[in-house]
């Protein structure tokens, strides 16, 4: 089990507000947080809590309404979108529900694409690729494209796309949504190895089995958090 006292996410009384007309939703309300390098993380609660909101601000593809949010003690919030989009590409890895594979690149190009993005020398970017592909176990199938693949195969290419860039965070949000449960356990196997191996993860889930893997569960009702707990046992 991995503990580390750096803390890498560092959140303070943190509010969301949609507005739309004259309708106001209150999305999160006084999200206090902290995460720490090496941490497994589940965000849990029932549909509408605000799960997926804190996820998004987390990622830097939503600002908060209020508040504060230090990523590796860097102040994010107030950054400008493309200053968010350079971290979010080096810092944070995104493993989604619908897996987000580009339909007419093949595995390789997918998983490759984060790097590119970086300007990473070709050689470096090959190497880097066969290994993420390899800790998924998907290399054999990397000259395919997303259609050949099934469910399960591509969201393990998502994963690999997610690990590529080395992040310093995987954010996961319902990552086993949209598979059935044999290719969900194989999947949440993979978050597992990934966080014995040193990752930082947290992870969105309704589903109180996955919610098991992970060392600490963070319980969100109505925006707020009510419940955070860590677990001793570790999941096999």
């Amino acid at each position: 089990m991995n503990k580390s006292n750096e803390i890498l996410i560092f959140v303070e009384d943190l509010h969301k507000v949609f507005v739309t007309e004259e309708v106001e939703t209150h999305a999160l309300s006084s999200v206090h947080l902290k995460i720490r390098k090496g941490e497994y993380v589940a965000i849990a609660g029932p549909s509408g809590c605000g799960k997926s909101t804190l996820l998004s601000i987390l990622g830097l593809l939503d600002s908060p309404t209020e508040g504060s949010y230090q990523l590796n003690d860097s102040p994010v919030a107030d950054l400008s979108a493309s200053q968010r989009a350079r971290i979010r590409n080096r810092e944070v890895g995104f493993i989604f529900q619908s897996f987000n594979l580009i339909g007419d690149l093949t595995v390789y190009e997918n998983v490759e694409l984060p790097l590119t993005y970086q300007k990473m020398p070709k050689a470096q970017r090959k190497e880097r690729v066969q290994t993420a592909l390899e800790k998924v176990s998907m290399a054999h199938r990397m000259k395919h494209y997303p259609a050949q693949l099934s469910g399960g195969q591509q969201q393990r290419v998502a994963v690999a796309r997610a690990i590529v860039t080395e992040p310093s965070i995987l954010l996961a949000d319902e990552p086993t949504g949209n598979l059935d449960s044999a290719n969900g356990d194989i999947v949440m196997e993979m978050l597992s190895d990934l966080h014995k191996s040193g990752a930082t993860i947290c992870m969105v889930t309704h589903d109180p089995r996955y919610a098991a893997h992970a060392k600490r569960t963070i319980h969100l009702f109505d925006g707020r958090i009510v419940e955070d707990e860590y677990t001793q046992s570790e999941v096999m």
